[in-house]
């Protein structure tokens, strides 16, 4: 919140979407918290940016893709209203799915990035820890950044071994013996034994502990398949 605003004060607050019916429904849902005041709306960034110039605000709730106008749609116009108005809270709404465009959004210096996904009564969650000045970010963001992180983990060990190394490597962290392996490989046990070493090598791994966990880690296997050995 602007340092100017008196606890007491209603959060002066800008919605913006370009969906009449998305704006309509977040608004309703706003009016009900507490010391919360709409003084805005707009369906476009050039819009806000009018709107935000026009009336004095704290908060500004933003879908990330709007028609774009002036100031363009998405990850520009985050970057040019952190950049105009860097007092004002801003929590940013989206269906975006990829990753990357999600960090890239956080590295703007947003207060607030949920998924639209999400369950609406987290919007006022968003709402209050953007106005404390932490970021908050809804649970499908984090779990999508979080499942591109272990399939980029993945790509790095797919790089690194051979298919066979990494078909052992596998199985092995599943749980399976090297004796099993061979056996279901229909390769010999010498064979097995030499491509674990080889890969657990490539890895930088000298235990079977730290094998174990660098799968789960890695999105090698899932943390309910590791064994249970002493």
């Amino acid at each position: 919140m602007n340092d100017n605003a008196d606890s007491s004060s209603p959060v002066r607050t800008i919605i913006a979407d370009d969906h009449p019916l998305v704006l309509l429904a977040i608004e309703n849902l706003m009016a009900g918290y507490p010391n919360m005041q709409i003084v805005g709306r707009a369906a476009d960034a050039t819009e806000l940016f009018k709107e935000v110039d026009r009336i004095p605000c704290d908060l500004v709730l933003m879908d990330l893709y709007m028609p774009g106008g002036f100031y363009g749609d998405g990850l520009e116009a985050v970057r040019q209203f952190k950049a105009r108005y860097p007092d004002v809270a801003l929590v940013v709404l989206t269906m975006e799915t990829e990753a990357t465009a999600l960090k890239r959004v956080i590295a703007l210096g947003v207060d607030g990035l949920i998924s639209k996904r999400d369950r609406i009564d987290l919007i006022h969650v968003a709402v209050v820890t953007a106005l404390a000045r932490e970021c908050y970010l809804g649970p499908a963001v984090r779990l999508l950044i979080a499942d591109a992180t272990v399939a980029q983990r993945l790509d790095f060990v797919r790089e690194m071994l051979s298919r066979r190394e990494l078909e052992v490597f596998k199985q092995y962290a599943s749980g399976l013996g090297v004796t099993e392996i061979a056996a279901r490989l229909g390769r010999s046990v010498k064979t097995i034994s030499a491509q674990k070493c080889t890969a657990m090598r490539k890895l930088g791994l000298h235990s079977d502990a730290e094998l174990f966990r660098f799968a789960v880690e890695h999105g090698v296997i899932s943390e309910d398949c590791v064994p249970n050995r002493r």
